[in-house]
């Protein structure tokens, strides 16, 4: 009788813990198919559903949990509208919506966790397809700019950088808000997505103080040294045995006393150790992704190419992000 009981409490225990997971799983519906946007004034069920082609039965069920857990709500003449809105992610037309981190959740990170029976079991690791997946990571992205732009802007001011290297570009995100404020400054982006790249050159094509390149950034070789250089999100795509080399690179192309900036999740670190480690748990199921940095790490690899380890301070504190600023001795 004990026994059952136990088991009984244990398995509510692990339904309790699964609830917030509706609330992400709702929010991401909700996002992919426009759906808070659907019911930003009052309509019916079967109103949204022949609007926008979708199976009606799923809708209706999809409304009956967001009306549970408060995200819409009823009101006059069967009809349903979005409640709260300013805590949900808003349309998938805004660059900056969390519905972005969302989508990179649903579709990238919980499938890859939930793999880790499968790669246990055959003692090996599946491959992180950039092509596919390369965009809405670069998405993603966008949304940490908002956090680590004012970090950015103030190294630029206080190492009087008039030229840059963003390696890892993505969309171009960076430079460009850059570009907007110094139109003198010197600005390379470097992406080794295509796609991604494209949508860069495009969205700075007007700037003449830029240029962007499709290149990996191991077939990259500056004509002149930089006074700043970025990598935004980029070390758990360098294998940690090529680390120091990085360093080392970026040493290279740097002007004396340049600026090495770098945004990365750090674990182990002083915050966010709870999702850098489900983070990095992502990354480890992947043969051709690595662990993210620890800051014990960074500041080795620091010594080791003669660079000065100016500051370190958490941008994002729930997920474990930090800029840190290196410069070059």
């Amino acid at each position: 009788m004990i026994k059952e009981m136990v088991k009984v409490w244990r398995a509510r225990t692990w339904m309790k813990k699964n609830v917030p997971f509706l609330y992400s799983w709702h929010a991401y519906v909700g996002y992919e198919l426009e759906l808070f946007e659907s019911f930003k004034e009052p309509s019916s069920i079967q109103e949204v559903a022949i609007g926008k082609n979708i199976e009606m039965d799923l809708l209706e069920q999809w409304v009956e949990v967001g009306i549970t857990i408060k995200h819409l709500k009823r009101v006059a003449d069967e009809k349903v509208t979005t409640r709260n809105r300013w805590k949900l992610p808003t349309s998938k037309k805004d660059p900056h919506s969390s519905g972005i981190l969302l989508k990179e959740m649903m579709e990238l990170h919980i499938p890859a966790l939930l793999s880790y029976p499968q790669l246990l079991r055959n003692q090996t690791k599946q491959h992180f397809n950039s092509d596919l997946h390369g965009s809405t990571v670069a998405k993603t992205s966008i949304l940490l700019e908002r956090f680590a732009f004012p970090k950015v802007q103030k190294a630029i001011k206080k190492y009087n950088v008039e030229s840059l290297l963003d390696l890892g570009c993505g969309e171009g995100g960076y430079i460009k808000r850059i570009g907007d404020r110094y139109p003198t400054k010197r600005m390379v982006g470097i992406e080794i997505h295509e796609a991604v790249a494209k949508a860069a050159q495009e969205s700075l094509a007007t700037y003449k103080n830029i240029d962007i390149y499709n290149k990996d950034l191991h077939e990259y070789d500056p004509e002149e040294p930089f006074g700043m250089i970025m990598a935004n999100n980029l070390f758990h795509y360098i294998d940690p045995t090529d680390r120091l080399q990085f360093f080392e690179k970026a040493a290279t192309w740097l002007e004396p006393e340049g600026i090495f900036f770098v945004l990365t999740p750090m674990q182990k670190s002083k915050h966010g150790k709870q999702f850098s480690s489900a983070f990095n748990s992502f990354f480890m199921t992947f043969e051709n992704l690595y662990p993210i940095p620890s800051q014990k790490e960074m500041e080795i690899l620091a010594e080791k190419t003669n660079f000065t380890v100016e500051s370190v301070e958490p941008i994002v504190k729930e997920g474990g992000w930090y800029v840190l600023v290196f410069r070059k001795g």
